[in-house]
């Protein structure tokens, strides 16, 4: 067998551990969380981690149209049973092993056909997902914002849940009730909490303090801590270009406060 064999075979074996699953929830829209969890999955990859990024908005998907991709498979195609998950892949930037690139399972964009897909159908994409661990070294799912039990089965599948949330009392409240729920259901989750779009990281601080003070208080835990992100104005700018914001502004302050929550869920 040749040297260029080798390399390939061993390229696609699995990882000796399973990736851990990152679920990405927010409880409320528009905070950001969708865009959070392709920074993630970007910041993972440059750490030198093969990172998969899986859109599980099952009725309104659009990790794939920010990202400015055109898949050729997605989620709809394995809840129909056209497709096994591992068939669903497509790279995004070349791909894991490259500058930042990384793999999507994409959900199904612009159609809210799979908005009440059934809690089966969700396990079963839940156990594929199982299945694939071990090629990776971070899966992200990107939830769909709300409380839907959709949202909170992913939420249950994952080894750890990152709440996104901003300064604005019903992204708290919201993202409170995401906690609240999950722990009703038996699931003593500890959860990673980022505030994005915040004024700087000593007013990001603060606003976590908040949150964590109701959690103790009402449910007898107190979070962690991932970081926040402060406001910038090149964000936007990067979601209209459909371009990702560490290639259209390599300098911009929001990514680098992205790096720093990956150095911080890596060191956890």
């Amino acid at each position: 067998m040749s040297g260029a064999n080798v390399a390939i075979t061993e390229s696609q074996l699995p990882r000796t551990r399973a990736a851990p699953i990152f679920a990405v929830a927010s409880g409320k829209g528009g905070v950001g969380k969708t865009w959070l969890s392709t920074m993630l999955s970007i910041a993972f990859a440059r750490a030198g981690q093969r990172s998969l990024l899986v859109d599980c908005d099952l009725g309104l998907a659009n990790v794939d149209v920010q990202l400015g991709v055109r898949p050729t498979a997605d989620v709809h195609s394995v809840v129909r049973g056209f497709l096994e998950l591992d068939s669903a892949v497509t790279p995004v930037m070349g791909g894991p092993g490259r500058n930042g690139g990384f793999d999507l399972i994409a959900g199904h964009s612009g159609s809210g056909a799979l908005g009440a897909v059934k809690l089966e159908e969700v396990g079963r994409i839940c156990t594929g997902l199982t299945k694939l661990t071990p090629h990776y070294d971070r899966v992200i799912l990107d939830l769909a914002a709300g409380i839907d039990p959709t949202v909170l089965r992913f939420a249950r599948a994952a080894d750890k849940l990152i709440l996104v949330t901003t300064e604005e009392p019903t992204a708290l409240t919201d993202a409170y009730a995401v906690v609240k729920l999950l722990r009703l259901q038996g699931t003593q989750v500890v959860p990673w909490v980022i505030v994005n779009m915040s004024e700087n990281r000593v007013k990001g601080r603060k606003v976590f303090d908040q949150f964590s003070l109701a959690c103790n208080e009402y449910l007898g835990f107190k979070p962690k801590f991932a970081g926040a992100i402060t406001r910038d104005p090149r964000v936007p700018d990067s979601i209209r270009a459909q371009t990702p914001l560490p290639i259209r502004h390599p300098q911009s302050q929001a990514y680098e406060d992205v790096i720093r929550i990956v150095e911080t869920l890596n060191a956890n």
